[in-house]
């Protein structure tokens, strides 16, 4: 099976997701996030780098929670179309009415 190139945009979305992930583990170490996520620190180490820009989603899953982040977080996050642009005001409003 080939696999097709990524996009411009999937590799902006995996580097979001690696310094997301980065910023939640902050002083934790990598190899005991890892371990308590039951991936490898190899592979936690290339999702932080961006090297793994689609990483599967039960391991993001698994990473995000041992981080205490939700996924609707990580999501928002990764989402975004430029670094330091916050949400849409559609996406706002839907998320208000979410919690409302």
């Amino acid at each position: 099976m080939v696999r097709l190139p990524l996009t411009p945009a999937e590799v902006e979305r995996g580097q979001r997701l690696g310094a997301l992930l980065r910023r939640a583990r902050g002083e934790r170490s990598m190899l005991a996030t890892a371990l308590d996520a039951r991936v490898s620190p190899e592979t936690l180490r290339k999702i932080e780098s961006g090297r793994v820009a689609t990483p599967a989603f039960s391991t993001v899953a698994a990473i995000a929670d041992v981080l205490g982040l939700s996924l609707d977080a990580v999501w928002v996050e990764i989402s975004r179309p430029e670094r330091g642009v916050g949400p849409t005001a559609s996406g706002r409003n839907a998320r208000q009415q979410l919690t409302s």
